[in-house]
């Protein structure tokens, strides 16, 4: 995927904490990375140049800046994640050979485990 899109796996990881978390100051995005401060800079540098990100003033305090992702341009890593990849296809072939009952479990183990990472990511954050 990285090279599709001519991104590193560090850049892809910080797009999906900005989509998910942002928009969020480069400090917060080193934080939620574990990223060292000068290496979050130079990427991102290049998802800037890329067009990936914007760096803007913070509403809340025009000393600081926000990164936040440019909109439409996750819609380009969905596709390629997706379609072109044929996920779609495999995952439609999958889920056919499950019943109704089967897939509703499925979907709860989802959510549930979803829900136990994401309060599991909280814990940890609060803590460091």
């Amino acid at each position: 995927m990285s090279n599709r899109l001519d991104l590193k796996a560090s850049d892809l990881e910080c797009l999906d904490v900005i989509a998910q978390h942002g928009p969020l100051s480069p400090t917060a995005l080193a934080r939620r990375t574990g990223q060292h401060p000068a290496t979050l800079t130079g990427i991102l540098d290049r998802l800037e140049r890329g067009g990936w990100i914007a760096r803007e003033r913070d509403p809340a305090d025009r000393r600081g800046v926000v990164v936040r992702a440019e909109r439409g341009r996750g819609a380009e890593i969905l596709r390629l994640y997706l379609v072109d990849s044929g996920m779609n296809a495999a995952l439609d072939e999958i889920l056919a050979g499950y019943a109704d009952p089967e897939l509703a479990v499925v979907a709860d183990f989802l959510r549930r485990t979803a829900a136990a990472g994401g309060a599991a990511a909280q814990r940890l954050q609060s803590t460091g």
